[in-house]
């Protein structure tokens, strides 16, 4: 429980708690398939999402029509990925993730101002399109692959749409959201929940968002970036062991 509490800080903070609780649930859970262990994991990762997007929306303001779009499109892309889960293999899509991950890694390291609000000039309607693109395709990734969904949310939504890491965090949080209860719906329909091991970590896991979310909005935006920054190179730890160990 204890695991399950400080994921949920950090995914709650900067995303990326998977990295921690899915390598963790597949060690402890051995004698289950793995597909089984993600589906489970779906259910604490959306309750602990859920709270933490309750403290976001006190302080953060966001566009009600947008993020209803945004989630509509994550929910329908990461059930899509989750279906694609359960047929193919996705180790093909570890090296690219990888780097990429070295690219951000390097870019969010020099680049100090990251994440602080940047003026971008964007057309609504061309902020509207970005937004469900980004939300199409990390949905199917999240859906898909998992691990690393809210670092790239926040990623895209600061270096596309100019929001500063904190509104960036709200709305990768409501698209997370969406994208867990694609996926939970795919696995229910499928009967891959263990709902003995999923309750009492949803418990756990709330009480990590609530904790986490409070302490991004508590911190600050440089804050964030330090927390984002690392969650990123262990993200790229996770996958070079991956790709180059295994």
């Amino acid at each position: 429980m204890l695991v399950c509490i400080c994921c949920r800080i950090l995914d709650a903070i900067v995303g990326g708690g998977g990295l921690i609780q899915l390598p963790a649930g597949l060690i402890l859970l051995p004698q289950f398939p793995a597909g089984t262990v993600i589906g489970s994991l779906k259910i604490p990762a959306f309750t602990g999402t859920a709270f933490a997007v309750q403290q976001y929306l006190k302080k953060v303001k966001v566009n009600a029509k947008q993020v209803l779009a945004m989630a509509s499109i994550a929910f329908l892309s990461a059930f899509a990925g989750s279906q694609v889960l359960t047929m193919v293999s996705n180790k093909y899509m570890k090296p690219i993730i990888f780097f990429v991950l070295v690219i951000v890694a390097i870019y969010t390291y020099s680049n100090k101002n990251f994440g602080q609000h940047t003026y971008k000039n964007i057309d609504p309607k061309k902020q509207f399109l970005y937004s469900m693109i980004i939300s199409l395709v990390i949905g199917f990734y999240d859906g898909f692959i998992g691990p690393g969904a809210g670092s790239f949310l926040i990623m895209a939504f600061i270096s596309v749409l100019g929001y500063d890491f904190l509104k960036a965090g709200t709305h990768a949080k409501l698209v997370n959201l969406a994208t867990n209860l694609g996926s939970i719906t795919l696995f229910i329909l499928k009967g891959s929940i263990l709902w003995i091991v999923a309750i009492p970590m949803a418990v756990s896991n709330g009480v990590g968002g609530i904790l986490g979310a409070r302490l991004a909005i508590y911190k600050g935006n440089q804050f964030i970036r330090v927390f984002f920054l690392l969650v990123v190179i262990a993200t790229l730890l996770r996958f070079g062991y991956d790709i180059f160990l295994k």
